[in-house]
């Protein structure tokens, strides 16, 4: 089964310093029919205006991901960690035991457009951590490059579930084939661009598809698009 969900259909929370458009049950936004997609639990495509943020807050048992499209995302913890994540750089928390965390836009001229994911994990109580690593476009150009695996294959970071996070930029014309086991899933968002699936669904940038009961997954970009594809249990 193929599911696309389109942007539009996307439950659109509007702040006025924050644009947030969340795939699933988050904050404000409940339905009881869209909690989570196996181990993902929120998938939020986020605009934060310059100079605003998200102050000190609580995380428990969570592995929360974080992808810069566009701009500079500046991070704190309670763990002592202080980062500046920039567009294409990936970042990975796991919140475990507990930890505070503050996310700002770090220009006072420019939004920052990045990705929060988190994802359920594999044993509660863990020990925190974090981690960030920018992935360069040339590695991701025609290719699922990993940037978060359980096993920390191919240079990714390392994640507490049974869950591989892709990166893909495709040139026009150009296609890639993903092949999993049949129990397993896969999430695809557009954030750029325009793409096909299997001959037969088509997606726009911002779409997302929910996809189970194939072992075989051929995208196709008809002029040119980057996603990103998460392969879960």
């Amino acid at each position: 089964m193929i599911q696309i969900i389109p942007s539009e259909r996307r439950y659109t929370a509007e702040h006025g310093w924050l644009t947030s458009k969340h795939s699933f049950s988050f904050a404000e936004y409940y339905d009881p029919g869209n909690i989570r997609f196996g181990a993902l639990r929120v998938f939020n495509d986020d605009i934060v205006q310059p100079g605003r943020g998200f102050g000190m807050h609580p995380h428990m048992d969570m592995e929360i991901v974080s992808y810069v499209v566009d701009g500079v995302l500046e991070h704190h913890d309670s763990m002592g960690n202080t980062g500046i994540v920039r567009a294409g750089e990936v970042q990975r928390i796991t919140a475990g035991t507990g930890i505070e965390h503050a996310e700002y836009n770090h220009s006072d001229e420019e939004p920052v457009h990045f990705l929060q994911i988190w994802f359920i994990p594999e044993r509660r109580g863990l020990t925190p951590s974090w981690e960030q690593k920018r992935f360069e476009p040339s590695e991701q150009l025609n290719r699922l490059l990993p940037v978060i695996s359980r096993n920390a294959k191919d240079g990714a970071l390392h994640i507490h579930q049974d869950v591989a996070v892709y990166l893909s930029t495709l040139e026009a014309g150009r296609e890639l084939m993903h092949r999993q086991s049949g129990n397993r899933r896969m999430y695809l968002f557009v954030i750029k661009g325009e793409l096909a699936l299997n001959d037969e669904y088509s997606m726009k940038e911002g779409d997302t598809a929910r996809i189970s009961g194939w072992t075989e997954l051929k995208i196709h970009s008809p002029a040119g698009s980057h996603f990103m594809l998460i392969d879960l249990a």
